[in-house]
């Protein structure tokens, strides 16, 4: 099959943190036999060649000048909570500019079917020109989109009539599909499709780990608390570090680690500071991609403190966790959004309530009484990795979705 995609989010550059699930999602479509070409706002830090991974990038400009560069690649929201200003102006610009891309693609050469990543934005542009082209139109939903369409009646009713017409909508989680279902979709075309984890890049490495702690200056004995991610609301390291006074009140020597960064860092370091915790609390920065499984390795523990912000934007299943699975890690995280759909609590992991940081910290101070128990949940989780969670195993999932599109109906 021949595939066009539309994503609004990709990693910029090697290594980069920005949507790697799309690039995943892609390069396994690709390495099973199909030709994929994506299609992705121009961006001045955009700095990938013509093809990744066998995937055929393809860029569209939209912006008058480099200060409107807001669309995509985690610009166009503000704390990942509201829409910022100048993207509202960019839109229509975006828009007009991903649709006629789109059409000249399609005239230049056949394509099979239109996979929109994002049913806002990208499912708009997806949507015209499939119906235009008449084409198949997957859409896959990762979160915002829902978000948005839930708080205006305009991109709710936008939202509905791309999904409505769409072939498939897939999910990384059932909250996801849900919320979809809440807004119009039909559920009989609604797919759960958890997201996945290379298990060669990420998998247990202790030499990986123990070189990390010594580069930050911790030394093997030392219980390492570790979280990773953009620091806005939805991430809840807030509650995390609250969790954490606790934490040390048992465990004195223990250390926090929140990688990452974002509008949030800095109201994290005062509340770090606020309550007297800054010498047990280390900011790394950004962590590359090359480097995140040492980082993991290096953890005690992995914690991922999810909430749902005051928006109603959670994330549907994070990357990072994911990752933690893959190297093996015991984890505690939020029994929320897509988390429950990869860990079975008591199994691969341990689930508390989210915005709870008395659950959280018993949550972690209980792994840290009991290390055997810990190796075990971490055992467990890279196993489920091994066996479920590849995305080879997705993309056959996908592929699917594709063939079952291709068949005739009734659809103008």
């Amino acid at each position: 099959m021949r595939i066009l995609m539309i994503a609004s989010s990709f990693p910029k550059y090697p290594g980069e943190m920005t949507a790697p699930f799309i690039e995943e999602i892609a390069a396994a479509v690709v390495e099973r036999g199909h030709e994929v070409h994506m299609l992705l706002p121009e961006h001045p830090e955009l700095k990938r060649g013509a093809v990744v991974r066998g995937i055929k990038l393809h860029r569209y400009r939209y912006a008058p000048h480099p200060s409107l560069s807001v669309w995509g690649y985690a610009g166009a929201l503000h704390n990942d909570v509201q829409m910022r200003n100048a993207a509202f102006l960019v839109a229509p610009l975006a828009v007009a500019s991903a649709w006629r891309t789109m059409a000249q693609l399609t005239k230049q050469q056949p394509f099979d079917l239109i996979h929109g990543h994002w049913a806002i934005p990208n499912g708009f542009p997806a949507w015209l020109l499939a119906r235009q082209r008449k084409l198949p139109l997957i859409i896959s939903t990762h979160g915002s989109d829902v978000s948005v369409a839930e708080r205006s009646a305009p991109t709710g009713w936008i939202n509905t009539a791309i999904m409505r017409y769409a072939s498939a909508v897939t999910a990384p989680s059932s909250d996801l599909t849900t919320r979809a279902a809440a807004l119009g979709a039909e559920p009989r075309k609604l797919h759960v499709l958890p997201y996945c984890v290379d298990a060669h890049d990420f998998q247990p490495d202790a030499a990986a780990g123990a070189a990390f702690r010594q580069q930050h200056g911790l030394d093997a004995s030392t219980p390492l608390l570790f979280t990773v991610g953009r620091m806005v609301e939805k991430k809840g390291f807030n509650y995390l570090v609250q969790a954490f006074a606790s934490v040390l009140a048992q465990h004195p020597t223990a250390k926090l680690m929140l990688g990452g960064y974002g509008p949030g860092l800095e109201q994290l370091q005062a509340q770090v500071a606020e309550l007297g915790l800054g010498a047990s609390v280390l900011f790394p920065g950004a962590i590359g991609h090359d480097a995140i499984n040492s980082a993991l390795n290096a953890a005690t523990i992995f914690v991922l403190p999810s909430v749902r912000d005051r928006s109603g934007n959670v994330d549907g299943l994070p990357n990072t966790l994911l990752e933690a699975m893959g190297a093996g890690r015991p984890i505690v995280a939020s029994k929320i959004a897509g988390v429950p759909a990869v860990i079975t609590a008591g199994e691969h992991g341990v689930l508390v309530p989210p915005a709870q940081p008395q659950a959280l910290s018993a949550a972690i101070i209980d792994l840290l009484n009991q290390p055997q128990r810990a190796a075990q949940l971490g055992a467990a989780a890279r196993l489920r990795v091994e066996h479920e969670l590849t995305w080879n195993r997705y993309a056959e999932r996908l592929e699917r979705l594709y063939t079952a599109a291709l068949k005739p109906t009734d659809k103008d």
